[in-house]
């Protein structure tokens, strides 16, 4: 079972960015074959027709989503633990040693290039939304993709004529709004808060479309977290992330930022990727050469960089790339790391476009996590 992705085009923004694009080799590189699964990023898309909201708007039941950083243990959002302490995620990597393989990667990675923040507000459809709530009705899913089926996880419907059956809103929001091109990324992330503080679901669809009528939601593929655990997917299976991790804990989230301290491992993509995995992430979606970045790879940025050139939201999101560092979770644009979507970026997106431009991959080392898989691929 072969599935291939495809880079969506570069888009000039209205405002702020012009949002990177590959170099046309990040489904398939050198010789190489298209993993299944593969899926990639142009550093996200600009739609049309979306409603603006600050945080995310979810259906019936919920609330507009917040997100916080405790002052110990699990990063929280809508007072749910974004997994537990001691999952990867959250793993403080100053200790961790250096990966034998690390200047082979990084020689492999556009090294040269300078970090993108890649988000901003929901107006100008920059970054992935979220949305949080309960109480919602579960909505049948038609999967699009035939490996939607089998790679994503099932939660039957109450009348039982569906095996897969999520109960996201139909009013959350989708990546690149409700205008973005049928083929983009159109990523859905919804947390469900039942269960709160320990115990909440994270829901997330890929390729998700405009829910129209009450025939619930089509997608590619979906997965489910559920936050209270540290179990992965299983070995070869997708998400809504071509790593098959899920999205929403890797974002860069304004209330974080705000707040002056961000608790988790950031969100990165990379043009080229080879056909492995390293664990939390499940899936590959690249190619048999084996000196391209792996899913999952880790990286920190080095202590010796000099974050006083630094300032504001740059400075946090720096710090934080020194003690969790960043986690490669699909192909797109070299770099570039993510965020959500929030109308309250506007006034950050300067600055935060100037700090990134001062680190480089140069900057980062990989840590050894763990050996590199292709079981299920």
């Amino acid at each position: 079972m072969t599935k291939r992705g495809s880079i969506p085009g570069c888009i000039l923004g209205a405002s702020l960015f012009l949002l990177g694009c590959s170099d046309g080799s990040s489904a398939a590189g050198a010789g190489g074959a298209v993993g299944t699964g593969g899926r990639s990023e142009s550093g996200g898309s600009l739609g049309s027709g979306g409603v603006a909201s600050t945080g995310g708007i979810t259906g019936s039941g919920g609330t507009a989503s917040t997100s916080t950083a405790a002052s110990s243990g699990s990063p929280t959002i809508a007072g749910c633990a974004i997994f537990p302490a001691d999952n990867p995620w959250n793993q403080d990597i100053l200790g961790l040693a250096v990966h034998p393989s690390s200047a082979t990667y990084l020689a492999n990675m556009s090294a040269g290039t300078a970090f993108h923040p890649d988000w901003g507000t929901m107006t100008d459809h920059y970054g992935i939304p979220f949305a949080t709530g309960t109480g919602a009705t579960p909505q049948p899913i038609t999967w699009t993709e035939s490996w939607g089926a089998t790679e994503s996880d099932p939660l039957p419907c109450p009348s039982g004529t569906n095996k897969f059956c999520y109960p996201i809103p139909l009013t959350t929001p989708i990546e690149g709004g409700t205008g973005a091109d049928t083929g983009s990324d159109r990523h859905v992330l919804f947390i469900d808060t039942a269960g709160a503080p320990k115990n909440c679901t994270l829901y997330e669809l890929y390729n998700a479309q405009n829910p129209t009528g009450t025939s619930g939601w089509t997608a590619a593929n979906g997965a489910i977290f559920h936050l209270g655990s540290n179990t992965l997917r299983p070995d070869g299976w997708t998400s809504a992330d071509a790593a098959g991790l899920p999205i929403l804990p890797g974002l860069v989230r304004l209330d974080e930022v705000v707040a002056g301290e961000i608790r988790h491992a950031i969100r990165f993509t990379v043009s080229r990727s080879s056909q492995g995995y390293i664990h939390p992430a499940t899936h590959a979606a690249g190619n048999s050469n084996t000196a391209l970045p792996p899913m999952g790879l880790r990286l920190r940025l080095k202590a010796s960089f000099n974050t006083s050139v630094l300032s504001g939201p740059s400075l946090i999101i720096a710090t934080a790339m020194k003690k969790y560092g960043i986690i490669l979770a699909d192909n797109g644009s070299n770099w570039y790391i993510s965020g959500e979507s929030n109308e309250g970026w506007a006034p950050y997106m300067d600055g935060l476009l100037t700090g990134m431009r001062a680190i480089h991959g140069t900057d980062f080392e990989v840590v050894d996590t763990g050996p590199v898989s292709t079981a299920g691929m």
